[in-house]
């Protein structure tokens, strides 16, 4: 609505978005004067009305002088996400290459931190076993459970798990280890698939690197685009606004103890937790006709109780 940027003072980068004028926009944000996060009064900040509006240029503009590609909005959909339910290739591929240089090199930012800790931190290994269960009958045998098992040693970690996601209504399972080892230049993360029995390596160098050759490599591919833009757009999350935790209570006629288990030699409390919801969304209207009868939108909401067993 073009009513709230009425006030070309008050939002002067919003309203040179609205307009698209991608010039004049570079100009405001070389003067250092101007806060690309800033969001409107409906929350939006200038990326995200960019975005929304289609405007290439202007999206490319403030991604370039840093405008945040990961931030979701009110209603949680990404940036990303919203690129695509444009339908225009090349938005979708200027939003996703800053996307992913934004999370490599954050991820590059962190390493010495996170080794320094691991270091300091004592060895250990930890197993979380989670379910969910619903009072709805017959509905607890599709809930997703599952049991992290976490080793530490030194600089290395080690996490193994079945639960892999949740895609079309249906929980992915699979084995899967996911292990980082620290070392004295920089660390690597794998991906160990046990079942198709195939390792992927992922270098992380401490060294600098030039930004521009970074951002060019994480340039996606045409097929990544074509996928994206050819499927709908899920959005799958944990409502857990209103959740609350309440220790399980054990035994019978009228005496009753917190519950307790025994895993490992150590002593694990349980719990409950109530009103959480599963919330999955789809968007459709950037695909064809065939896509959509390729794959129907859905949008569903499962509550109901969990349960939670913590085991260390």
């Amino acid at each position: 609505n073009s009513s709230d940027l009425d006030a070309p003072a008050a939002f002067p980068l919003h309203r040179l978005v609205w307009t698209n004028r991608y010039q004049e926009l570079d100009r405001e944000l070389r003067s250092g004067q101007h806060d690309p996060e800033r969001p409107d009064p409906r929350g939006r900040t200038p990326l995200e009305l960019s975005v929304c509006l289609g405007h290439l240029e202007t999206a490319r503009v403030l991604l370039r002088h840093g405008a945040d590609p990961t931030r979701s909005n009110a209603h949680s959909w990404t940036v990303l996400q919203e690129a695509v339910s444009t339908g225009d290739p090349e938005l979708v591929q200027l939003v996703l290459q800053y996307r992913d240089y934004k999370r490599a090199t954050e991820r590059l930012a962190g390493i010495p931190e996170l080794l320094s800790k691991l270091r300091q931190a004592r060895d250990f290994y930890v197993e979380m076993k989670w379910e969910f269960t619903s009072w709805v009958p017959l509905v607890s045998k599709v809930c997703p459970s599952d049991v992290y098992r976490v080793w530490k040693s030194g600089s290395c970690l080690r996490v193994d798990t079945t639960l892999l996601g949740f895609e079309h209504m249906t929980w992915l399972k699979g084995r899967r280890s996911y292990i980082f080892k620290g070392g004295e230049n920089g660390a690597t993360v794998m991906e160990v698939d046990h079942e198709k029995q195939v390792v992927y390596t992922e270098p992380l160098t401490l060294s600098p690197r030039d930004a521009s050759s970074l951002l060019e490599a994480m340039a996606p591919s045409q097929e990544n685009t074509a996928q994206r833009l050819t499927s709908p757009i899920v959005s799958t999350h944990l409502n857990t606004r209103n959740i609350a935790f309440e220790r399980n209570k054990s035994g019978i006629w009228g005496w009753r103890s917190e519950k307790t288990e025994t895993v490992s030699g150590y002593e694990a409390k349980v719990y409950s937790a109530s009103n959480v919801e599963l919330v999955t969304r789809s968007r459709t209207e950037h695909l064809s006709d065939q896509d959509k009868s390729r794959s129907k939108g859905t949008a569903s909401v499962t509550s109901g109780p969990a349960q939670l067993f913590l085991e260390s």
